[in-house]
């Protein structure tokens, strides 16, 4: 699997939004702001494994049909995946 720039990128994003977080809490902001700021962090997380598992379950479709295989199997492990995440 290649992890591209743009699955990066949006990781770097999250990680800046953290860091926000941690700052909000030395600076003693309300619970209400800090939760707030989480749950967007937990949505991005969402989206970028979203992301992550379909660009992974794409490219392994495609090996598996250029290998002659079945992509059932492929599709059955990408929705393991995400349920997992969930």
């Amino acid at each position: 699997m290649e992890y591209t720039d743009p699955m990066k990128h949006r990781l770097r994003r999250i990680e800046g939004q953290v860091r926000g977080v941690l700052q909000m809490m030395d600076q003693g902001k309300s619970c209400k702001e800090v939760v707030t700021q989480l749950s967007a962090i937990r949505a991005a997380v969402d989206r970028v494994t979203l992301y992550v598992v379909g660009e992974n379950m794409e490219q392994c479709i495609r090996e598996e049909v250029a290998g002659g295989g079945n992509a059932d199997k492929v599709i059955r492990e990408a929705i393991e995946l995400l349920m997992k995440s969930r």
